[in-house]
């Protein structure tokens, strides 16, 4: 496990960028959680900003699914909030499909997912801290070498 509290959107941005780093070559699979605002998306953004992603990068909360193939690496970006429980069974097959090979693929509001999720992931849970900075905690499962990374 590692944990970054993050003061300033600067500091998000390095941290940001480390990840990139690390999941650019390989990809990985990503299940963010955290309330609305915490800064979920504004992680992704700038992850893809990091990778190259030359369009602009958006919420996919009424589209579900947002694709970016500008940069060296496709990443994917979902969004469950508004499938909750019931609507995550008509996009299953996606999230498996989008679970393997050499992408990135973030989802936020994973904890809808109904445990349809590879079992190789890291887990981002964005907290808000007292004095409104944020904490990103990361949590890996079977890719050890990413928290690893980040560590160093």
């Amino acid at each position: 496990m590692f944990k970054q509290k993050c003061q300033t959107l600067d500091d998000t941005k390095k941290l940001a960028y480390k990840f990139a780093k690390l999941v650019e070559k390989d990809g990985c699979f990503v299940n963010l959680f955290g309330e609305i605002g915490a800064g979920k998306t504004a992680f992704v953004k700038l992850v893809a900003e990091a990778l190259g992603i030359k369009e602009k990068v958006t919420s996919p909360s009424f589209v579900i699914l947002n694709e970016y193939h500008s940069a060296s690496i496709p990443v994917y970006h979902f969004d469950l909030y508004r499938l909750e429980h019931t609507g995550i069974k008509t996009i299953t097959d996606e999230l498996r499909e989008y679970s393997y090979g050499k992408k990135i693929t973030f989802v936020e509001w994973a904890e809808f997912s109904q445990g349809e999720l590879p079992f190789e992931r890291i887990e981002i849970n964005v907290t808000y801290d007292d004095d409104d900075s944020r904490i990103y905690e990361f949590k890996s499962i079977g890719k050890d070498e990413i928290i690893e990374g980040l560590k160093n």
